[in-house]
């Protein structure tokens, strides 16, 4: 079987019209096909509509605007023959059998013969989809379940059916991990698989509890976001997310699907439920749920939903001091072991327990019959829902011969294979073993090995072999081996501190050894960085440290011109929010090895200062002063203004494509979809370099506009002004940063070093630092989250 290089997506509805569009943000080619309308001149109608959708759709499905260039479109009357070329086709029209079956007749007769063949389906068996097709066809097809959004959600369920050939799904897992990007499990041909069979159990049970015992919404979700290891969204609030519709209609099909399962009956929604479908309650998608978005006093606030009259009424953020109690607890484990413990003297942490418990238990009962094993119904949910743990590690996490006592007292039915295991002397579900973590297999009824990914490096496997070279509270240098070290940020936020920067020129040091051939600066976390500690920064100022902040600068300006032009290679591996200070690590960085999904910017007009890491002065360099390189004739205000309006303006790329466009990505710099396989290809990136390497050379190479460019820019900025778009104090801000970005008070056009812009940088921003609005918005930042205009 060749490599799959064109994918071949047939219906373009929310489903299909979104596989198309993740496709393409991977570099594949696809063919977007739906059915031709049954009137009109237009055959393409139809997949046009799911296309526009599509483009529209919040949040974006596409990572830049021009990946849809990749997707073509066309109708199954006029453009089937085009599946013919495709590696991949993958099925997405309406969940009715019958179409299905009758679409794939016609993808057998069309598709190549090694061509892998798929159902997007979300609860019709794919056995029977498959039946009727010949052997060559039964064996290459399987179920390829994506969670919605394709592009954020990681989850990617492969169901083989009994004839589909192993090497099939061996494939599209390595396909769907490396190209996609995807977290894939190996699911069973059972109704809704893995994760929507435990999660609509889990959602249904939750919500039912809750309405029958007297807890509010606010309540419930106070409890059952990330102080459980559940995303912000919790129980309530992902219902409207999700659209209560849709997760009552899952729970229904499944109550029909399932007759032998014993805990079917926690399938059928509350009537209270049915009564908020009825009312058009389905959350966000009609505009109110269990909350609805209302503007006050010119803020947003969330009403919530009163059950019993369905009208909203304003928020009463109760305060729940079993939370805070939870929450002093420290890690995961403690915190949910700390909650059960208390079920019993507290109502809250009574709910935690009652709902928690069963979800566990109803795991166990299904394995093996959605999963043959644990590590895969651990990531389904991890994948899917975003869950911290999966049912089977946060058992582990309760202790799983006490919580299975506790559990049986509850009248919980644990599964025979948890009881065979604990009989035999199995404590935990996983373990590590001579440096392996194994599983439990209720199969073999023996530990294995977890299923381990090549590409990923772990950093926390690689501190438990002694392999970390240095520590401080912010940050650890570690060697990745083969000569290859990573610069790992550790601090709150993975913020910049004095902490970062001391380790940072102790890699430095290191990088000078004989057997060091490059550095890595990356970590495992969320976020790269989103900038500087703005907390160190506002207690400087309020002790009259101004002094201290500008050693600061300074010792950060030598740490990032020392990965510049040091003589071996630093790449930077950013992955989500690369804000402020981590995109200028970044700028400097000999190459950038970035997740897809990393949001870079220069954020810093939006605490009221400009980037004053040598961010402003490689934009300059990068935008300006290239193009001025290769057309010395060209006029450089178009440049310099793109450069200024995407600082000034704090603009965030939305993927790293976005970020490639907006010039903090190179060409050259490879863009990885798959944020665990990061660590891994930068560490490539760097021996790739390493042979050949030499440090660019320095010397006069910005180049500055002068005064006369300013006046321009700062023209531009008057006009935003009188439009109400840009406060007073946003063109005193665009006035510094104009200043440095021109190269001061240089009255003709010249190419000066990068010091020259770097000195300029400090001034602004010290200048700005002492402003009594830049604190307001230092300090409106601190306490929101959100930039203060003022």
């Amino acid at each position: 079987m060749r490599k799959i290089r064109k994918v071949a997506v047939l219906g373009a509805g929310t489903m299909g019209a979104a596989i198309a569009a993740h496709c393409a943000n991977a570099g594949l080619e696809v063919e977007l096909l739906d059915i031709a309308p049954g009137e009109g001149e237009d055959k393409d109608a139809v997949v046009k509509a799911g296309f526009e959708r599509m483009k529209q759709a919040r949040p974006p499905a596409l990572m830049s605007q021009r990946v849809a260039e990749r997707i073509r479109l066309g109708n199954f009357e006029e453009d089937f023959g085009r599946i013919a070329d495709a590696d991949w086709v993958v099925e997405a029209i309406v969940e009715r059998l019958e179409p299905k079956r009758e679409l794939m007749a016609r993808v057998e007769r069309t598709a190549r013969e090694d061509a892998i063949i798929s159902s997007n389906t979300s609860g019709i068996p794919l056995r029977r989809i498959a039946e009727g097709r010949g052997e060559g066809f039964r064996r290459r097809f399987l179920g390829t379940h994506f969670f919605n959004p394709p592009r954020y959600l990681k989850l990617l369920e492969l169901i083989p059916t009994g004839d589909t050939d192993p090497e099939v799904v061996r494939r599209m897992r390595d396909f769907g991990e490396r190209v996609l990007g995807k977290g894939a499990v190996v699911a069973k041909d059972t109704p809704n698989f893995i994760g929507n069979r435990l999660g609509s159990f889990a959602g249904m049970q939750s919500v039912s509890y809750a309405l029958e015992n007297g807890y509010g919404i606010e309540e419930v979700d106070a409890i059952t976001g990330p102080l459980i290891g559940h995303p912000k969204t919790a129980t309530f609030r992902l219902n409207d997310t999700v659209g209560l519709d849709i997760a009552v209609g899952v729970a229904e099909n499944l109550y029909e699907a399932v007759p032998e399962d014993e805990s079917r009956e926690e399938f059928r929604p509350h009537p209270k439920l049915k009564e908020m479908i009825r009312r058009n309650l389905l959350g966000n998608k009609t505009g109110a749920g269990f909350y609805k978005r209302v503007r006050e006093d010119g803020r947003t606030v969330f009403y919530v939903l009163d059950l019993e009259t369905f009208e909203h009424r304003p928020p009463e953020n109760p305060r729940i001091p079993i939370v805070e109690e939870a929450q002093r607890q420290g890690d995961l484990a403690s915190r949910l072991r700390f909650l059960v413990s208390k079920a019993d003297e507290d109502r809250h942490a009574r709910y935690v327990r009652d709902t928690l418990l069963p979800y566990l238990a109803y795991a166990s009962r299904r394995v093996p019959e959605i999963s043959d094993t644990l590590e895969d119904v651990d990531h389904a949910m991890e994948w899917g829902f975003g869950h911290e743990a999966g049912p089977f590690r946060t058992w582990d996490m309760l202790g799983v011969a006490e919580t299975a006592e506790l559990m049986r007292s509850m009248g919980l039915e644990v599964a025979p294979w948890v009881e065979e295991m604990l009989e035999a002397g199995g404590e935990s579900f996983y373990r590590r073993e001579d440096g392996r973590e194994l599983v439990y297999s209720p199969l073999r009824k023996e530990y294995a090995p977890v299923r381990e990914d090549p590409l990923v490096i772990s950093l926390e496997r690689l501190r438990e072999e002694g392999r970390e070279l240095a520590r401080n509270d912010s940050a650890s240098l570690l060697d990745l081996g083969d000569g290859v070290l990573c610069l790992e940020f550790h601090s709150r936020g993975n913020s910049i501190d004095r902490g970062v920067i001391e380790m940072g020129f102790r890699a430095l040091r290191e990088l000078e050894r004989e057997e060091v051939v490059g550095l890595v600066v990356g970590n495992e976390g969320h976020n790269f960085c989103v900038g500087a500690n703005l907390v160190e920064i506002a207690q400087a100022v309020q002790n009259g440290g101004v002094g201290q902040v500008g050693e600061s600068v300074d010792a950060l300006h030598r740490l990032l011109m020392g990965f510049r032009f040091s003589e071996k290679p630093v790449v930077a591996a950013p992955r989500g929010q690369t804000l402020g200070g981590g995109l200028e690590i970044c700028l400097h960085a000999a190459r950038v090895v970035a997740a897809a999904e990393s949001y870079m910017g220069l954020v810093e007009a939006g605490v009221g200062l400009i980037p004053a890491g040598g961010g402003t002065k490689e934009m300059v360099r990068r935008t300006v002063s290239r193009a001025l390189r290769q057309a010395p004739d060209s006029p450089p205000l178009p440049f310099l203004q793109k450069a200024f309006e995407t600082i000034a303006t704090a603009r965030v790329s939305g993927s790293a494509l976005e970020a490639r466009e907006l010039g903090f990505l190179d060409e050259d710099d490879p863009v990885v979809m798959n944020a665990d396989h990061l660590l891994y290809h930068a560490k490539d990136e760097v021996l790739d370099l390493a042979d050949s390497y030499s440090p660019p050379e320095g010397g006069n190479d910005v180049y500055a506009a002068g005064v006369q460019a300013r006046a321009a820019l700062l023209m531009a900025v008057r006009s935003m002004q009188w439009g109400r778009y840009a406060t007073e104090y946003d063109g005193v801000i665009a006035g510094h940063l104009a200043r440095v970005m021109t190269g001061g008070e240089l009255s003709m056009p010249q190419w000066v070093p990068e010091e020259h812009i770097l000195r300029l940088e400090k001034e602004a921003f010290l200048a700005l630092l002492g402003n009594r609005k830049t604190h307001e918005r230092i300090e409106a930042m601190l306490k929101t989250g959100k930039p203060l205009r003022n």
